[in-house]
């Protein structure tokens, strides 16, 4: 079996201190906010696992036609002997792109979860006999370093995640990862498209109600983390669609006035009835902007391809 190895660039108390801190900023600010990434933890993963089952949730299934159909031309257009993710989770979509590339290939899948690493490593070290994984526990955002893997290296990040980012973050992150690449590299990335309101209201408001409760998970984190005392019941998931900003957020909407205590913050936090507070931006996009975005940060939109119904789209980008 090829070697697994793990590196983790976290400090052991990292998560929970942004944890701390994220609560701490976004429930005293106005309006309320919370970062998406705190969707995910055990539970949250399921329930996300669920969710691109759902009939109306589209990007996975949209993504996964494209890679079925593309991933030849794109091992073809790279030539890659490394792959390195970014937010890797299960890897699972990644199997397409490690089948077409070939062997021997180095894989860099790179998650805050250390036990999502570990899972996904080893079940493709088992399918694979050409594969070297160098798994790294990071958040991606910041001060990321790659490990010293043959090149030329393919960065993949998919799911359309990149949308959770606001228009400066993302401005951020491309430049961060254009930084990470040598002449040969590239940059995979997949954007969910701008499309008409109905579908994408429904993607984010599914009529089973699983992505209320991926929503409202994020509650049980702070409960049990920071000893808060919310109650998903006292909130209502709503996603809405910012035609302006062409974006879906996510919110929770208190359904009565109440007051939420949080000790391990020392914080005590009122909700007003009918008050929002956003949990999740996901930007979605067009060519051109995609194309402005990658110059912006000194990639060059070589490549793009979308499923059938042009729902979902990947790039490929190379250092300008």
């Amino acid at each position: 079996m090829s070697p697994f190895t793990l590196t983790r660039t976290l400090p052991a108390d990292a998560t929970a201190a942004a944890l701390r801190a994220d609560v701490a900023h976004g429930l005293t600010r106005s309006p309320k906010q919370l970062p998406p990434k705190w969707f995910y933890d055990a539970r949250g993963s399921e329930l996300f696992e669920e969710i691109t089952r759902l009939p109306e949730y589209y990007p996975t299934r949209a993504e996964r036609e494209i890679l079925h159909a593309r991933a030849p031309e794109i091992a073809k257009a790279t030539g890659a002997r490394t792959l390195v993710e970014l937010g890797s989770g299960s890897s699972e979509k990644t199997r397409l792109l490690i089948g077409a590339l070939g062997g021997p290939l180095t894989y860099v899948p790179i998650d805050v979860s250390e036990s999502a690493l570990t899972g996904a490593g080893e079940a493709l070290l088992a399918d694979h006999r050409d594969l070297s994984v160098h798994a790294l526990v990071a958040d991606f955002q910041h001060g990321l370093a790659l490990p010293e893997t043959p090149g030329p290296r393919l960065v993949a990040f998919l799911g359309g995640t990149i949308g959770n980012l606001l228009p400066q973050e993302r401005a951020r992150f491309l430049s961060s990862v254009r930084a990470l690449l040598s002449p040969g590299d590239a940059l995979l990335l997949g954007t969910d498209l701008v499309k008409d309101e109905t579908t994408l209201v429904a993607a984010y408001d599914d009529a089973q109600g699983v992505t209320a409760a991926f929503n409202k998970n994020v509650l049980s984190v702070i409960d049990r983390e920071l000893g808060a005392d919310f109650h998903p019941d006292d909130f209502d998931h709503v996603a809405v669609w910012d035609r302006e900003q062409e974006w879906i957020e996510m919110r929770l909407r208190a359904r009565a006035d109440v007051t939420v205590k949080v000790p391990a913050l020392d914080l005590s936090v009122d909700f007003t009835r009918g008050e929002t507070m956003r949990t999740e931006v996901s930007a979605k996009f067009r060519e051109e902007g995609v194309r402005a975005e990658l110059a912006a940060a000194g990639l060059a939109l070589r490549h793009w391809w979308t499923d059938t119904e042009g729902r979902f789209a990947l790039s490929l980008a190379f250092p300008a």
